[in-house]
């Protein structure tokens, strides 16, 4: 996580640059707050996000007083250098009220659900197998898993040709689960896959 600070326009905005904080796995939008130039130095040093509050007239680091913080794994600016996304992984939920976002009550809207599931199956994965259905799949290995998959997109496929719109959704939830357990017992993640759909993606876009 590099940002050199004197590549950005503080001036603009009085001293202050606006900050959209995003969950670095769901992409969902936390927060919207501002940094100073000490806040974001702070921010890069500490690695954890760090703010200039204008009420109280000074820096704050998230988290101080309710544990909520959160831990900065990019700083990304804008085009002219006058605004940032941090992207985060947070460590309780983002807003006073006691809600994942300051934007809405909904957590991981969208494809974020699949991130949201990938960190608790990591969670589960941890726990005991005897009280653990993640767990204990696991523990069955991949091979165990692989088949479950087999299973899951056999039914999936099933309802696709003769179900109704509600077992074909159940259906592609439990395949989805599987799949992304068996991604983790082989210590990959759902964003490898992505990364093959990106690449797939290129030459169609190099083509347009």
């Amino acid at each position: 996580m590099t940002l050199d600070p004197d590549t950005l326009d503080f001036a603009k905005g009085d001293g202050l640059i606006p900050a959209i904080v995003q969950d670095a796995d769901t992409l969902q939008v936390l927060t919207l707050a501002y940094m100073d130039r000490a806040a974001l130095e702070e921010t890069i040093s500490s690695g954890e996000a760090t703010f200039y509050s204008r009420s109280r007239g000074g820096r704050w680091r998230k988290g101080e007083t309710s544990g909520n913080r959160q831990t900065v794994v990019s700083i990304t600016p804008d085009c002219d250098g006058d605004a940032l996304v941090l992207g985060v992984r947070p460590m309780g939920p983002a807003c006073h009220l006691g809600t994942t976002s300051c934007f809405g009550n909904d957590e991981a809207p969208g494809v974020g659900r699949i991130a949201a599931l990938e960190r608790t199956i990591v969670e589960r994965a941890a726990q005991d197998p005897s009280v653990s259905y993640t767990a204990r799949l696991i523990a069955e290995g991949p091979k165990r898993l692989a088949q479950k998959v087999g299973e899951e997109g056999v039914e999936t496929a099933l309802a696709g040709v003769a179900g109704p719109d509600e077992e074909l959704a159940s259906e592609g939830a439990d395949l989805i689960y599987h799949l992304l357990v068996l991604l983790r017992a082989r210590h990959m993640s759902f964003q490898d896959v992505l990364d093959v759909l990106a690449r797939r993606a290129q030459p169609a876009k190099d083509a347009t």
